[in-house]
């Protein structure tokens, strides 16, 4: 391990201004999610099942428009992109906050077709911006930067539909991540490298190249990437199930919607937890606790000298989940909810790093889209999962629940890389096509 790793990194002018941007957009963003729950419930006067419709309106308006919003990146660039998207959220968002509440349903799952798609955006800078062998390391601290402006977004929301109306909170603070995104669009940082562009201008040899890449060399490349070593981004590997979407890029889509499934399940079973305690008042530090284990393990996965697969951070994430159904106490449940979620930030960075190694930086944007939409369909599945569990054995049922779904899954992977390697001395031309395809599921 390396904590001299992120020297370099940070020392760069477009990864640095990129975290920071990331930053600023995403502390309005987590803010506005808790404020909008509490305008419906206490300025509208419904319930939380109410305002949880409404969230879940916009969530599956984000998840739907991910990949459309990446490809719309890939192919006319972040101006044109993001311009309409923040026209759309101003009047979306100067009007929202005075509508009644089926209204505001509208309004917010339009605002979430429109989102601006600062995360796939943010993460194709900071991948464009530094080389392949420091990726792990870049990503890591994005995750960081997430994980601190998560921490930060729903305080700072819940003091300011405390001290204001709710309604004005709404606005304030919608208006502010237009503001940031409108900083994105004027800066409009560069997505993709130059060398990108010319190779997708050369025509057929580069073709013709890929595919004996395919054919020959994802060996050595799954290998490359295990160990953490830089590989070229020559283009999708294995056989495609629908454009750039092969079966490695498939399992690492599964990997990260398992891996919020998980996380959503945990948050869910955290307010039960300590609702159980007769310790309601300490969700918020024991939340806190949560993300600064993760902060943590993203800087230590940074620094380290090699990349995991996925497939072996998800089994760890899931495997130390379940633990915490141990705890007898609020002391002991904080200490477990900490170890807990040491893995969390470098489970999602492994998925980012190694999708970045799958797919050609043309597709990039969409790739980033399609992520976006993996994980929120994980944290869809994962709350009403280990509610269920839940209401019918306890608040420990919901950290034994989604923690064994994890654990399934993550052997599932692991297992069918073991079954998809071929013995070295094998030259059948099936082999190079199916079992090195399968093999890089780990990786």
């Amino acid at each position: 391990m390396d904590l001299g790793a992120y020297r370099p990194v940070l020392a760069n002018r477009d990864t640095r201004n990129a975290l920071l941007l990331g930053f600023l957009i995403r502390v309005p963003m987590w803010a506005g999610a808790v404020i909008l729950t509490l305008h419906v419930v206490s300025s509208l006067g419904r319930s939380y099942g109410e305002a949880g419709l409404v969230t879940a309106a916009s969530t599956v308006a984000v998840a739907v428009s991910g990949p459309w919003r990446g490809r719309l990146l890939d192919r006319i660039g972040l101006r044109r992109t993001v311009g309409p998207s923040l026209v759309v959220q101003v009047v979306c968002w100067s009007i929202a906050p005075w509508v009644g509440y089926a209204p505001l349903i509208g309004f917010a799952a339009l605002a979430g077709l429109f989102v601006v798609p600062t995360f796939s955006i943010l993460r194709q800078v900071i991948i464009r911006s530094v080389p392949s062998d420091q990726r792990r390391t870049a990503l890591s601290l994005d995750s960081s930067a997430t994980e601190l402006s998560f921490m930060a977004g729903p305080a700072i929301g819940v003091w300011l539909a405390t001290s204001w109306d709710t309604g004005w909170a709404l606005l304030v603070c919608e208006l502010t991540s237009v503001a940031a995104g409108f900083v994105l669009w004027l800066v409009n940082p560069r997505l993709t490298s130059d060398s990108d562009s010319a190779q997708s201008g050369s025509g057929g040899d580069s073709t013709g190249e890929r595919v004996a890449l395919d054919e020959v060399g994802e060996a050595s490349r799954a290998e490359a990437i295990a160990a953490g070593a830089a590989v070229p981004d020559d283009g999708p590997r294995g056989r495609a199930i629908r454009g750039f979407i092969t079966v490695p890029v498939a399992a690492v889509y599964l990997a990260a919607a398992c891996s919020t499934l998980v996380l959503s399940g945990t948050d869910v079973s955290i307010v039960a937890a300590l609702r159980s305690f007769e310790a309601t008042g300490s969700i918020g530090w024991v939340l806190a606790l949560w993300g600064a284990g993760s902060l943590v393990g993203g800087l230590l996965y940074g620094a380290w000298h090699r990349s995991f697969s996925v497939f072996w951070l998800l089994f760890g994430l899931a495997a130390t989940t379940a633990p915490v159904a141990l705890a007898v106490g609020v002391p002991s449940f904080a200490v477990l909810i900490t170890v807990s979620g040491f893995l969390c930030a470098p489970t999602i960075t492994a998925t980012v790093e190694q999708l970045s190694r799958h797919v050609p930086e043309r597709f990039r944007g969409e790739m980033m889209g399609w992520h976006g939409s993996a994980m929120t369909a994980g944290s869809a599945i994962g709350a009403p999962v280990a509610g269920f569990a839940i209401d019918h054995g306890g608040w420990q049922w919901g950290f034994v629940v989604v923690s064994a779904l994890g654990v399934v899954i993550a052997a599932a992977g692991l297992v069918g890389s073991h079954v998809g390697r071929r013995p070295a001395g094998s030259t059948a031309r099936t082999d190079s096509e199916h079992g090195v395809a399968a093999a890089s599921m780990d990786h």
